[in-house]
């Protein structure tokens, strides 16, 4: 089971993806509305694993992820894009993101990235 922080600026997002990696029998330890908010928690709850929407207020995703990634480089951040972002997912695969799941998710797709990546760290 994985510690999982889940980052995206709409409620209803977090909640949705909160479900599905409930249901695939992971622990969602921290939500962050923002980037900000996402570097923040990361430093106090280390999880195993973070999803970064793309677009947020305060601090975008790609930049949260650079953040991230200055305190650990190891750091597995997986980005969340609504469709027609592939520039900005191109930017945040450069900075360091692990994959990306577009939006609307499925658990199958969820679980795919999940599976993929948690294996390796």
């Amino acid at each position: 089971m994985a510690k999982i922080l889940i980052t995206d600026d709409a409620a209803f997002m977090r909640m949705q993806l909160k479900d599905m990696v409930t249901k695939l029998g992971h622990e969602v330890i921290g939500e962050a509305e923002n980037g900000q908010v996402a570097v923040e928690q990361y430093k106090q709850l280390q999880p195993d694993l973070v999803t970064m929407d793309i677009t947020m207020p305060e601090m975008d995703g790609v930049t949260a992820l650079t953040e991230i990634r200055k305190i650990d480089p190891n750091a597995t951040v997986i980005m969340c894009s609504a469709m027609g972002q592939q520039g900005m997912v191109v930017d945040a695969i450069r900075a360091g993101a692990k994959d990306f799941i577009v939006k609307p998710f499925t658990v199958e797709r969820i679980a795919e990235a999940l599976n993929k990546h948690l294996q390796t760290t």
